[in-house]
């Protein structure tokens, strides 16, 4: 029976060890990008307040203890006076796609607080000539999808369309001949105008979308040429011009029969 017991406690021990750590319901905070950020935590702690990135426990980004704080990573700072207040509050300066995911502040090794740093996803409006190709940016080297949504009214699909992970790119059927291993899809053509997001697939968020307009007729990209007019703007015209004439033509009419009058005395 000892022996059984023994194993079970190994089996225990394995088993917490390399179950995966959830993360408490905690709402992202969202900033633009180079904005800077800061992620709040609170409450009482008579020692050494760390933060430190999630899955990097042993690195620390910025410390305060009872006389001094230290900014261990360049970007990363907290505030002595508020931690004495028991704010324990770390600001990030400069926040870039490296910075995004989750963060620990902790207590002589007791954790306090998580939090999660997101980047408002970037938009790009793009107008393009038929031909032409479109290139997408990839601001992160993390695995990535594309996804396209069409925003034509006979063109309806939407979905993944290619994903890059690393060298390794892989597109669906209608998009292997079309696309490079810089993300350039060539031979745009009208029906392909959509909303192009590039998609972070390791923390599940879109990065940048790419609002794309392929126009039929390049004349059309100035958005004054090629407009059609109203039928009822070309009826009013014409409304108007008859009117003149007739106005005109009334005038011209009096004028000769007053110059006949006239003329005749």
């Amino acid at each position: 029976m000892r022996s059984c017991s023994s194993s079970l406690s190994v089996l225990i021990l394995l088993f917490s060890t390399f179950t995966p750590v959830s993360h408490p319901d905690v709402s992202p905070l969202k900033v633009n990008l180079l904005d800077a950020a800061t992620l709040s935590c609170s409450g009482r702690c008579p020692g050494l307040v760390r933060w430190t990135v999630f899955h990097k426990p042993m690195d620390t980004l910025a410390e305060c203890d009872q006389t001094s704080c230290r900014s261990v990573k360049e970007g990363y700072q907290m505030i002595h006076d508020q931690y004495l207040k028991g704010n324990f509050s770390l600001t990030i300066t400069g926040v870039d796609f490296s910075k995004r995911g989750w963060y620990t502040c902790d207590c002589d090794g007791k954790d306090l607080c998580d939090a999660r740093l997101q980047i408002q996803p970037l938009n790009t409006p793009v107008q393009i000539k038929p031909t032409e190709s479109l290139i997408l940016k990839l601001d992160i080297s993390d695995p990535v999808e594309v996804i396209y949504n069409s925003t034509v009214a006979a063109n309806r699909s939407s979905g993944q369309i290619c994903t890059v992970d690393g060298q390794s790119l892989q597109c669906t059927s209608e998009y292997s001949q079309r696309v490079s291993a810089a993300l350039e899809l060539r031979g745009m053509k009208p029906s392909d105008s959509g909303v192009y997001s590039i998609k972070d697939k390791r923390n599940d968020e879109i990065i940048h979308a790419y609002t794309v307009t392929v126009q039929d007729d390049p004349s059309d990209l100035d958005g004054c040429k090629g407009a059609v007019v109203p039928v009822w703007i070309f009826v009013l015209v014409v409304i108007l011009l008859v009117s003149v004439i007739v106005v005109l033509a009334v005038v011209i009419r009096q004028s000769l029969s007053v110059n006949r009058t006239e003329g005749e005395l």
